[in-house]
């Protein structure tokens, strides 16, 4: 099975409104019609093929044949948390700083503006963990005044979800992240 993208699929990644999280926009960014399932497997991570599914029941990628599960890799299991409730296990999202880089360095890319670019080639020049962060926190920083209030909030909680807890506290502490 090789997923591409609808027309659905297309207005939403251009208009950054739809419903989606930053891991279901990744893989439809990733659907091209030249990867199958397996390849998108190893990009994405053993939950992908759970993600087609949904996306094309969704309405926002379709295929010329069913869907087939990947194959279980052969490293220990996702780490799951049970729900408040002790309901069904949740499995955790995995949280990387090159991922919020990624992330932020795509989102700057898009600005058109010259103190983006500043930022931009600051986020890439960066090389600790730390001038990373700093980084990250100064992109934040400067993002309010360079787009929408309700796109830098999107920006935000999407970076909010990959940043590593520890990273997440340091720029708690500079007073970026709200609440």
């Amino acid at each position: 099975m090789q997923p591409r993208k609808t027309e659905l699929a297309r207005d939403a990644l251009q208009a950054h409104r739809a419903p989606l999280d930053m891991r279901q926009r990744r893989l439809l960014i990733l659907c091209d019609g030249q990867r199958d399932l397996a390849q998108l497997t190893a990009m994405i991570g053993p939950e992908a093929s759970a993600m087609v599914i949904q996306l094309i029941q969704s309405g926002y990628l379709v295929s010329t044949a069913p869907p087939e599960p990947a194959p279980a890799p052969a490293a220990a299991p996702p780490a799951t948390a049970t729900t408040a409730g002790g309901g069904a296990p949740v499995t955790e999202r995995r949280r990387s700083l090159v991922s919020a880089r990624i992330y932020l360095l795509g989102i700057l890319e898009l600005q058109r503006h010259p103190q983006a670019a500043a930022l931009l080639y600051t986020l890439q020049q960066a090389r600790s963990d730390d001038q990373v962060v700093s980084a990250l926190h100064a992109s934040l920083e400067a993002l309010p005044g360079l787009t929408s209030a309700g796109y830098c909030e999107r920006v935000r909680q999407r970076l909010f979800e990959v940043l590593p807890e520890t990273h997440l506290a340091q720029l708690e502490q500079a007073g970026v992240v709200a609440g």
